[in-house]
């Protein structure tokens, strides 16, 4: 026991050090905040950890040494963070070797960030074989770019293949280290990864029920391409960019509408703090954090799509402003559809077209059900051609996808045979 309350007091003197170690500069506001980071795992709007967040970092994308996976999430995701009156911040997979594929990466994805000015935007760089001349050449690229750059990744892998002192003297790193798989919405320092100038700890996957990555600003970074907040009279948070984007503009547009303007076809989210319906029933807590499509209005409440389940709309915070819901653009569920064959027959993504629902592709579907297929994302899929010699893992690891989810979204299973001219489903 005394041992470890010295342990406990040792941890906490490092990362003291570390809090006093850090650039004070733009730092009052966000030292100590808490965030999360979201891919499509989280759906087109985000899943949403505690009131106090304050900050969310999305992936725009992932390379994988020459191929790109993009996601189709991020500029939603980003709107739905700025709507949500948090700091929005961006990430890349960064699966690398070498200066050339450095300029591939950021060629490619610099011109996707929808992030302001100033902001983060991550190298994620937690697998293959990254050097550290290649590393540090593109988080160079990334500053001279205006963004702030950072580097994410986990102790173990990053010192065992990068001069991590080498970069961390230059840049902020973002580090991840988990004690367990338990529910853990606090910081546990006992499993700090102790180095320098780390700006960002993620402190757990399971941040929620369900996964979400949780993570604490120790320094102020998350604060980088922002002039603050607001609070309105209303409670209301507003952040201010230093920059702006379309999806920036999309979220200020949703922040800016007052709730008395709530119309049919917006997104919005159910508060972290609502209690009850509008009928004064208890409302699950797996719909807290969740956003749904209104789909029709009353008197101080809208009806969430669905779910069908009426909230108040005091209850509830817009994400974004869409058109009009009407009856048209309706698909009645047949036997044997699932998300992706409606997905598919209609141009649609999946994962879009669920939460468009208010649902995700692990919902139930059954016969006579209405989907609403108006405003869900329209996107181009991107298809494999199998060539002689080619299995699920091989090409499930040339797009830095799963080979499970591979087989299952083309209704097949890893033991199913392919061949070659057969074309595949990557996203």
């Amino acid at each position: 026991m005394k041992f470890k309350k010295k342990l406990v007091l040792a941890v906490t003197l490092i990362v003291a050090a570390i809090f006093m170690a850090m650039p004070t500069n733009n730092v009052s506001a966000a030292k100590g905040d808490h965030g999360v980071d979201w891919s499509k795992y989280q759906g087109a709007n985000g899943v949403y950890g505690y009131q106090r967040d304050k900050f969310v970092i999305s992936q725009v994308g992932g390379y994988y040494n020459g191929s790109f996976v993009d996601q189709w999430t991020y500029k939603t995701q980003v709107s739905s963070a700025i709507a949500a009156g948090k700091r929005a911040h961006t990430y890349i997979y960064s699966r690398f070797t070498g200066r050339q594929q450095a300029d591939q990466m950021l060629n490619y994805y610099l011109p996707k960030v929808q992030t302001p000015k100033g902001s983060i935007v991550a190298l994620d760089v937690e697998d293959g074989y990254p050097d550290t001349d290649s590393v540090l050449y593109a988080l160079g690229r990334v500053k001279a770019a205006g963004y702030t750059a950072m580097l994410y990744g986990y102790k173990s892998f990053l010192t065992s293949h990068l001069s991590l002192s080498t970069i961390a003297s230059q840049y902020p790193l973002w580090m991840a280290e988990y004690p367990n798989y338990a529910v853990t919405p606090t910081p546990n320092y006992n499993y700090f990864p102790s180095f320098s100038n780390i700006g960002i700890f993620q402190f757990t996957s399971t941040y929620i029920a369900g996964g979400l990555d949780g993570n604490i600003d120790l320094t102020g970074v998350t604060d980088n391409g922002y002039g603050g907040n607001i609070k309105t009279n209303s409670g209301k948070v507003v952040v201010k960019p230093n920059s702006t984007t379309s999806a920036i503009n999309v979220g200020q547009s949703a922040n800016n509408t007052a709730k008395a303007n709530i119309k049919s076809g917006d997104t919005v989210k159910v508060n972290l703090t609502a209690t009850k319906w509008a009928n004064g029933v208890g409302i699950a807590t797996w719909v807290l954090g969740k956003t749904y499509t209104v789909q029709q209005i009353g008197s101080g409440k809208v009806l969430l799509a669905g779910i069908l389940s009426w909230a108040k709309i005091a209850d509830v915070e817009i994400l974004s402003v869409g058109q009009p819901v009407t009856g048209a653009a309706t698909y009645t569920v047949k036997s044997g559809d699932s998300w992706w064959l409606i997905a598919n027959k209609h141009g649609l993504n999946m994962y879009a077209l669920a939460s468009f629902n208010g649902r995700t592709i692990n919902s139930m579907l059954h016969p006579g059900q209405v989907i609403r297929l108006s405003g869900a994302q329209t996107v181009s899929h991107t298809y494999y051609t199998v060539k002689s010699g080619d299995s699920f893992w091989s090409i499930a690891k040339k797009y830095g996808i799963n080979m499970n989810k591979l087989a299952s979204q083309n209704k097949l299973t890893i033991k199913s045979v392919i061949y070659p001219g057969q074309k595949l489903l990557i996203k």
